[in-house]
């Protein structure tokens, strides 16, 4: 078995050096403006290219994360990127979004790709598929146990299967959380995440009624601990794991330092020293200023110490709290008393209570008993000036400590060339300029019309579904999709007419398939089965042998919850078509779907009006200028109504107040329920755009998904459904997600 490899992240070139010196074996770093970290600064393309070459000086490697969602008006700046990357050789790029990988493997060929883990690589299969389409390595989710992994492994053939032992922890699968973005546009998939599982949130009392009942306290409900594999490193060392990952692009020298020397000192020890070895590295674990750690998913698919409910889940040393503030002059100060160590030039978080709302700064001038000091110990009553533009909210304020002011070495680190390939890089640019240009021109060039479509023979908007539902699905004339986890649902006298059914795959749904088949007769053909996001390993053996009695049965229609589930179907005469859950931002990414055999996807349900309309403008112009033939179009459709899942998790904690209200700090409501395994958040009112029917089609849309699953499966929604739907009746207004915002 090859050497297993260290792998650490980069976020400055600070933190570069840290790592190296603490013996990582590689680095990770974002590429500029995409990788899936919001980063103060990202790292300039002539940094990476010194990293590059001092990487290989060292016989080390460096790998670049561009692994962000990318929307078509992005695709020329990353062209530009990809372009670069190209000639400055990293020895691999980390990439989530299926447009950026139809790319490389069209015009970057020289770029080796990996699979981030927001591709929700979560079983053999996702490995597999990945593979095929050209990643060399694959990371997993982080949500699988330690005999998962190795089943996993052992299945992967030669593809390098990468797994995170250290760092944060989401609570939503990586590639399926969409609260930040519901919340107001900030994509965790494009690296913008606020972090809303690390706030407090209110529940409810069963007793109370709405929002005027009694509450319990505040709690940590979402807020996972960090992850520390240091006690199960010899199991995967065992599992034919290829490379370590430590998660921590946001975090400090000090802390990627400490860290990776911790995991090097147990990689290297003899198996005979790894007691010793493991009592020093959590030392090193312990003074590198992270959260509460527990070993995450890899001993158990329920892990007793995932969440710690009733603390804050911050990183760092707790330092203590303040609940008023002072000013002297215009410079806001607090006073509280420590309970650490604090010094001129450590890194402070603070945490205001119960809002969740949090700042960082780097401490400039202290203060104990009045008297200006560098630094103070545990017990003193001190005074700190904070951020001019704090603004204090009722409750209190917690204060962590999350970086020393004296940080990791430096030393051995070597200089770093970065003017040097900052003219290299100058140099290539301009070389390659006129190439650049054309590519761009190629690929997001002005839109072209199909000859088919001057002549109406199946354009976006036109065909049979257009003009031509007014009576059954609202005055737009669109294409409609009921989805329901409802066998009632399906058979009952709806007071409108669907023109396709979208059914759960679900083990209640699917006990009922004679029952369906009976009922509907030969509308049964209007059948689509939607597959979920997330088939566990395990599972996969009854999930085959399911669409085979499906199958069996008559249905031959499909919706893909990932894009890997075409596996599935392999050699069967089905038709295929994607949910929104495969994140289909760009033309580029629609366009490989076609490529893959796929007849209809939903676009991301988190664009906004412009990207959306920027999606289905690009992806009129459907033409192959190499081969200078018109490609058939992928109808398109999106998820217009519905109660969302806003976190899935496989998390099933004790601490989950199911089924009752809970309100985050802005009073906003949501819900916890057990459904099919996992357990989803969802927002209390549905999101709607039926009232943007008609503006979709025009757009392009070719059709739209209703989902009336999650309790709005009653005779009373279908008569509100059917006003909305036409138009008439006069309710309030509700959530649009991102339509009418904009999405970052």
């Amino acid at each position: 078995m090859a050497e297993m490899e260290l792998l650490a992240p980069a976020g400055s070139v600070e933190t570069f050096r840290a790592a190296l010196d603490g013996g990582a074996d590689a680095v990770y770093v974002g590429a500029p403006g995409f990788n899936a970290r919001n980063l103060a600064r990202d790292l300039r393309l002539e940094e990476i290219g010194a990293m590059i070459s001092h990487c290989r000086g060292l016989n080390k490697k460096l790998y670049v994360a561009a692994n962000s969602l990318v929307l078509d008006r992005e695709l020329p700046a990353l062209i530009e990127n990809l372009t670069l990357l190209q000639e400055l050789q990293p020895d691999g790029l980390i990439v989530q979004d299926l447009g950026l990988i139809h790319l490389v493997r069209k015009y970057f060929p020289r770029l080796k790709l990996h699979g981030s883990t927001l591709m929700l690589a979560h079983n053999s299969e996702a490995v597999r598929f990945l593979s095929d389409l050209g990643c060399k390595r694959v990371v997993l989710a982080r949500e699988l146990t330690l005999k998962e992994i190795r089943t996993i492994a052992a299945r992967s053939g030669e593809t390098e299967i990468e797994v995170f032992i250290h760092g944060a922890m989401c609570f939503s699968y990586s590639g399926l959380c969409l609260f930040s973005s519901y919340l107001g546009g900030k994509s965790g998939l494009r690296g913008r995440c606020v972090q809303p599982c690390r706030r407090g949130y209110t529940v409810v009392n069963q007793r109370g009624r709405g929002r005027e009942g009694k509450s319990d306290p505040a709690r940590y409900l979402f807020s996972m601990n960090d992850l520390s594999g240091l006690e199960v490193l010899p199991e995967l060392i065992e599992a034919g794991v290829s490379s370590l990952k430590i998660e921590g692009r946001l975090r400090s020298a000090h802390y990627v330092h400490n860290i990776v020397k911790a995991y090097r000192l147990m990689l290297d020890a003899a198996p005979e020293e790894r007691e010793r070895a493991l009592a020093e590295a959590k030392v090193l674990a312990d003074t590198a200023m992270s959260r509460k750690t527990s070993t995450g998913y890899f001993l158990s698919p329920q892990p007793a110490e995932a969440i710690t409910p009733f603390h804050s889940g911050n990183m760092g040393i707790h330092l203590g709290r303040f609940s008023a503030t002072k000013t002297a002059g215009d410079q806001p100060i607090c006073r509280f008393v420590l309970k650490g160590e604090l010094a001129v030039g450590d890194r402070l978080r603070l945490h205001q209570e119960p809002s969740g709302e949090r700042s960082a700064f780097r401490l400039k001038t202290l203060f104990v008993g009045g008297v200006q000091q560098e630094r103070a110990a545990a017990g003193s009553k001190v005074s700190i000036p904070l951020p001019e533009d704090w603004q204090p909210r009722p409750g209190h304020v917690e204060v962590y400590k999350t970086d020393s002011a004296v940080g990791a070495s430096a030393a051995g680190s070597g200089f770093l060339e970065v003017a040097a390939a900052g003219r290299e890089l100058a140099g290539i640019r301009r070389k390659l300029q006129r190439e650049i240009e054309t590519l761009v021109a190629n690929v997001c060039g002005s839109v072209e019309t199909d000859p088919d479509e001057k002549k109406g023979k199946g354009g976006l908007g036109g065909g049979p579904s257009a003009g031509a539902k007014g009576a059954r699905g609202g005055s737009s004339g669109i294409e409609w999709w009921l989805k329901t986890d409802s066998v009632k649902t399906v058979l009952a006298d709806l007071p409108f007419t669907p023109d396709r059914f979208l059914l759960s795959f679900d083990k209640q749904l699917l006990s009922q398939v004679g029952q369906i088949k009976t009922g509907l007769g030969k509308r049964a053909r209007l059948v689509t089965w939607a597959l979920p996001p997330l088939i566990m390993e395990g599972e996969l053996t009854r999930c085959r042998k399911q669409i085979g009695l499906l199958i069996r049965s008559g249905f031959r229609s499909f919706q893909l919850g990932h894009i890997s589930q075409i596996a599935l179907f392999a050699g069967e005469k089905v038709h295929l078509c994607a949910d929104y859950t495969c994140n289909l931002m760009n033309s580029q990414a629609v366009g490989l779907t076609g490529a893959l055999g796929l007849e209809k996807v939903q676009a991301a349900i988190e664009l906004d009006r412009d990207g959306l309309r920027a999606l289905l403008t690009s992806h009129r112009r459907t033409r192959d200028d190499k081969e200078e033939v018109w490609i058939k179009k992928i109808p398109l459709g999106l998820t217009v109504y519905g109660t969302l899942p806003l976190y899935t998790s496989r998390l099933a904690s004790g601490h989950f107040p199911y089924e009752r209200q809970i309100l985050s700090p802005k009073n906003e409501g949501y819900v916890i329920r057990k459904k099919d395994g996992f357990t989803q958040t969802f927002p209390e009112r549905p999101f709607s755009l039926l009232p943007y029917l008609a503006e979709l089609r025009e757009m392009g849309i070719n059709y739209v998904v209703v989902d009336v699953g999650e309790g709005l499966s009653t005779s009373r929604h279908f008569q509100e459904l059917k006003e909305r739907l036409s138009g008439s009746g006069r309710y309030g207004k509700l959530p649009t997600f991102n339509y009418l915002g904009k999405l970052e």
